[in-house]
Parts: C-alpha cells; structure tokens; sequence
C-alpha cells in the first residue's frame, strides 16, 4: 500500500451542471475551476503526499467531489452508494484508484445511501452525517464494517446543508470545529464555533499543518493563533457547487 497518498480528479467540461440541492445556483467558470484544482493538487504535493489522479469522468458533472465515492480506514476501502442516483457512477474509477493502492474493498449495498462527505474519522471514532444523502441503512453498515477496524460510529443528523464535513470537520488534534446551527450538536463532546461557514471544513494536512479555503480567513487568522500552519486555497468555483476542501481529496495515511 502506498502511504500518504491523496486521490484526486480532475474536474471535468460538465462541472457547471453539478448538483446544487440547498445554495442559490449561480455560473460555474470551468477553466477558473482547473485552475484552482491545480492549485489544490499543488498545496497537497507542496504538505508531502503523493498525489494519485482517479480516472477522468467527464461525463459525470460531480465527479471531482471524489471525496463522496469512498471512505478509506487503515487498509480499507467502502465504496460508497451515494444518496444521489446520478452520482453513483463515480465510484467506478475510484475503486481502480483503491485497488491500484492495495487496499481491501467492499462497499454500501442497497438499500443503503451513503456520500464520504458525510464520514468524518477522529481517531477511533466515526461521525457519520445522517443528510438527504446518507441514510440510517447505510450507517449501521459503515459501523458492523469498521467495528471490525476498532472503531465506533456516532450518528449525527445534519440539516440544510449537503454533508456533515459541509459543516462540521476536525483539527490534528481531534477537537472539532462548526457550525452548530446544522447539526445535532446532542451527539458531539464539544464543538468549536467557526466565524465563517467555510471555515468549518479543513483538512489535516500534518501533526500542525491544515488546508482551508480562502472565503474563510477568519478561521484561518484563528487557526494559525492557535500554533497551526494554515495554508490557503481559492476554491470558489467549487464552493457554488457546494464543495468544499474536504471534498476534492481523500487522504489514504
């Protein structure tokens, strides 16, 4: 298995015809969006992880939300059956791109609904956003799955937003950062408030070193008070597709 590798996909000429299901749809500039998925790719190189393209999809408008089709545990792959019917055709290339790394595969079967940017892993625990995209089928799953792998899977619904890592994400050291006002803060320890809606997704890039977008520099001016390295990229093309960091990557360790 190669380690520290981050799967991405590049997006496709269709990307302006992805699902908006709870933002304003407004124009998608497709060549702007390249440029910021390179720029992306790049700030992943630029952290240390080997970067390993999925299949181009350019028939699929969404297909370069990769984070959606798989969720990866130590050696394992799920391979998700997203809530969007639409979508499901995305995990094709990605199970290639799992396989070619070496994991174990297997995968949510009807009738079970589940998007990987629902699944949120802090340590050994397991957040999984209960949305219009993931169902309980799908949850019990995902936890008879990774019990196996030591971990405990908590529910958390999530309200009018896409996927709980839309609103709720975690810092290297596991404490978590949101929005409260779109999740059942009852299952959750704690939760820091973010200033900004788009502050609420990072990616843990290292043991002090996260990814976050440009629309939210007030969590980043927070985030780097706090001791952390910040870096910053422009995703706005994908933001008004209801993308965020999160959704462009999955991070194998």
């Amino acid at each position: 298995m190669t380690l520290r590798t981050a799967l991405v996909r590049a997006p496709g000429s269709r990307l302006a015809e992805g699902l908006v299901t709870h933002a304003d749809r407004r124009p998608v500039d497709v060549g702007l969006a390249a440029r910021q998925h390179a720029a992306y790719v790049a700030a992943l190189r630029a952290a240390g992880w080997r970067v390993r393209a999925v299949p181009a999809a350019d028939d699929l408008p969404d297909a370069v939300f990769v984070e959606d089709t798989v969720v990866v545990c130590d050696d394992l792959a799920v391979l998700a059956r997203s809530g969007a019917p639409g979508r499901r055709a995305e995990t094709v290339g990605t199970e290639k791109a799992v396989r070619g790394l070496g994991l174990e595969v297997t995968r949510i079967e009807p009738p079970g609904t589940l998007d990987g940017g629902d699944v949120l892993q802090v340590g050994d625990t397991v957040y999984v956003g209960l949305s219009g995209r993931t169902n309980e089928d799908a949850i019990c799953r995902l936890a008879a799955v990774l019990a196996g792998r030591g971990r405990r899977v908590v529910p958390v619904r999530v309200s009018g937003r896409l996927h709980l890592k839309t609103v709720m994400t975690a810092l290297p050291d596991g404490s978590l950062i949101g929005v409260p006002e779109h999740l059942d803060t009852s299952a959750l320890p704690c939760l820091r408030v973010v200033p900004e809606p788009a502050g609420a997704p990072v990616v843990v890039l290292g043991e002090d070193h996260v990814l976050i977008s440009a629309s939210a520099p007030r969590t980043a001016e927070r985030l780097r008070a706090d001791g952390l390295r910040v870096t910053v990229v422009d995703i706005g093309e994908f933001e008004a597709l209801e993308g965020g960091v999160t959704c462009l990557s999955v991070l194998v360790p």
